[in-house]
C-alpha cells in the first residue's frame, strides 16, 4: 500500500483499536463511549460536522440563533458533541471529517484497512488500520416512482427536511407531503414551523394498523404518545392528513402545480374515479427508509430480510456481525429510529469494549443489560412499523409506460416489462443489461428497489434474495483505484 512518503495524495494512520464509520447517533454515541473506556478511536464520516442527517445543522455562515428548533431532543446531541470535543482535545478520539469510506479490506493479520477520500475531487486518500470496525452508515430514502415524479420541485421527503435544516430553505410554500412512513409526519411539522402550509399528508398506509400489535405498543408507551402529539399539531396547522391514499400523478408544465391524489386499497392499487387534485408548488415524498450496506456488504457480512421489505445487517444480541471484529449499530441493522441508534451505538461500543479488554464490571455489565432489555423492546416497535408502512405491491399500477424509473438513465416503466416479456430477461441483473436501469451515477440507490419489483412482477425473477452488492460505497476515480495495490 503506498504511504505519505510514496505519493503526497495518499497517508495513512497508525493502528488502532476501534475505527467508527459514521459521526450520525448511532456512531457517535458508539465512538463516545468506546472512549469513555479507554478505547483509541477514529471515528470517520463524510460530512463536515457530527450529527447525521437526524441532527443535520444549519451551517455557521447561516447565523442560526436556535439550532435546535427543528430537532427533537437536541439535547442529547449537544451532550454527544461536547464528550466528543472533550475525546478529540485529549487525543482519545481522531474525527475525521469529510471522509467517505469508499471500501474496506481484511489484512492478512486480522486487521481491517478502510480506505477513503476527502473533498470533492479526491485529493486526498486516506487509509485507517483499525482492529475492530464499527458500521453506522446509516441509511438512504426509498423512492417509488409515478407520473410526473421528475418534475422541478418534487424531492424526497428526507430530502425536504434536509434542506430545511442544513441550509434554512423552504422548497416552496405550499408543499404537499407524502409517501409512508412515520417521517411523514416530522417532515410535515418541521415545515409548517418554518412558515410553509402544507395542505395534505398522503399516507398510503393506515395508522390504524398499529393497533394489530396491542403488547408491542404497551411496552412502548413513548411512541404512541408521540404520536398523538404529532396528531395535535398536524390538526393545530390545518394540515388534513389523509391515510390509505398515494400521489399518483405529479401536474405542471415547468414545475410543480398540483397533485393527483387517489385512494389506494389494502395492497396499494388506486381505486378507480377517486382521484383528487390538490394545487400546491412542491411535493415532498418517500416510501420509508433503506439501510446503508455498501460497506457490511463488501466486507461479506450476512444480512437478513425485514419486514419493511428492506434487508438489514444480521446481528446479534452483542450487535456483532457474522464477521469476526466487525460490528455494526443504528439503520444498518434495520431502520428504527434514533432512540434505537442511540442504543445501540452504545451498546456496541460497550461489546467492543469486552471483547478488547476481556470484559465489563459493575454498572457498565448492568448497563449492557438495561441496554439490551432496551433494544429488543425497540426493535419490536421498529418491526410492527415496518410491517406497517411496507409497500404494498399495487403501486406499480400508479405507472404508465413512460414513467421513467431509472432517472440516471432515463429508462421508464415499459423498457423494463418489454424487456421481461418480449426480450427474456429472466432476473433483475438481466433487465439493468437490457435497459440500463440501475446503471447510472447512483447505482440504483434511488431506483433498484424499484427495478426489482417491476422485474419480479412482469416475469424477471422472484423476489431479491439479499441486498444490492455494489463493489465501491461511492464513486471513485480511476486513480484512487489504482492506489489500492493491497494491505500494508
Amino acid at each position: 500500500m503506498p504511504n505519505s512518503n510514496d505519493e503526497p495524495g495518499t497517508r495513512e494512520t497508525g493502528r488502532v483499536e476501534l475505527a467508527v464509520v459514521g459521526a450520525g447517533p448511532a456512531g457517535l454515541a458508539a465512538a463516545v463511549t468506546a472512549a469513555d473506556h479507554g478505547l483509541d478511536v477514529v471515528l470517520l464520516d463524510a460530512a463536515a460536522a457530527p450529527g447525521g442527517q437526524y441532527y443535520r445543522s444549519p451551517a455557521e455562515g447561516l447565523g442560526a440563533t436556535r439550532p435546535g428548533a427543528l430537532h427533537h431532543d437536541w439535547p442529547t446531541f449537544t451532550e454527544l458533541s461536547a464528550r466528543l470535543a472533550a475525546h478529540r482535545d485529549t487525543g482519545t478520539i481522531r474525527h475525521l471529517t469529510g471522509h467517505q469510506v469508499w471500501t474496506v479490506e481484511r489484512t492478512g493479520d486480522g486487521d481491517w484497512i478502510l480506505h477513503a477520500v476527502t473533498g470533492a475531487d479526491e485529493e486526498v486518500r486516506t487509509a485507517v488500520r483499525a482492529r475492530r470496525m464499527l458500521l453506522a452508515t446509516g441509511a438512504h430514502e426509498r423512492q417509488l416512482p409515478f407520473p410526473g415524479w421528475t418534475l422541478p420541485g418534487v424531492v424526497g421527503a428526507a430530502g425536504a427536511q434536509a434542506m430545511l435544516k442544513s441550509g434554512l430553505v423552504l422548497l416552496g410554500s405550499r408543499i404537499v407531503v407524502a409517501g409512508s412512513g412515520p417521517l411523514l409526519q416530522a417532515v410535515a411539522l418541521s415545515l409548517t414551523r418554518a412558515g410553509a402550509r402544507v395542505p395534505a399528508l398522503v399516507e398510503a398506509a393506515g395508522y390504524g394498523a398499529y393497533a394489530r400489535a396491542p403488547r408491542v405498543l404497551a411496552a412502548n408507551p413513548g411512541k404512541a404518545a408521540e404520536g398523538a402529539r404529532f396528531a395535535a399539531e398536524l390538526a393545530g396547522a390545518r394540515v388534513r392528513v389523509l391515510s390509505h391514499r398515494a400521489v399518483t400523478e405529479v401536474h405542471g408544465d415547468e414545475r410543480v402545480e398540483a397533485v393527483t391524489v387517489s385512494r389506494v386499497d389494502r395492497r396499494w392499487r388506486p381505486v378507480p374515479g377517486t382521484g383528487r387534485r390538490i394545487a400546491c408548488d412542491a411535493l415532498a415524498v418517500g416510501h420509508g427508509l433503506m439501510p446503508q450496506l455498501d460497506l457490511a456488504v463488501a466486507a461479506g457480512c450476512g444480512t437478513r430480510p425485514g419486514p419493511d421489505g428492506t434487508h438489514a445487517v444480521t446481528l446479534d444480541e452483542q450487535l456483532r456481525t457474522t464477521v469476526p471484529g466487525v460490528w455494526a449499530a443504528g439503520e444498518s441493522g434495520g431502520i428504527g429510529g434514533v432512540e434505537l441508534a442511540l442504543c445501540e451505538g452504545e451498546l456496541a461500543a460497550l461489546s467492543v469494549v469486552r471483547e478488547i479488554r476481556g470484559g465489563v464490571r459493575g454498572r457498565e455489565a448492568r448497563r449492557a443489560v438495561a441496554l439490551r432489555r432496551s433494544r429488543r423492546r425497540l426493535r419490536a416497535f421498529a418491526d410492527l412499523m415496518g410491517a406497517v408502512h411496507r409497500p404494498g405491491p399495487g403501486w406499480r399500477e400508479w405507472l404508465t409506460d413512460g414513467t421513467e424509473v431509472c432517472r440516471c438513465e432515463e429508462v421508464g416503466a415499459g423498457r423494463i416489462r418489454t424487456a421481461c416479456e418480449e426480450l427474456g430477461a429472466g432476473d433483475t441483473r438481466t433487465v439493468k443489461l437490457l435497459t440500463r436501469a440501475g446503471m447510472g451515477w447512483c447505482q440504483g440507490r434511488t431506483c433498484g428497489f424499484a427495478v426489482r419489483e417491476l422485474a419480479a412482477a412482469h416475469g424477471g425473477g422472484q423476489e431479491p434474495g439479499g441486498p444490492d452488492r455494489r463493489p465501491l460505497a461511492c464513486p471513485v476515480k480511476l486513480s484512487t483505484l489504482a492506489d489500492l495495490s493491497g494491505p500494508g
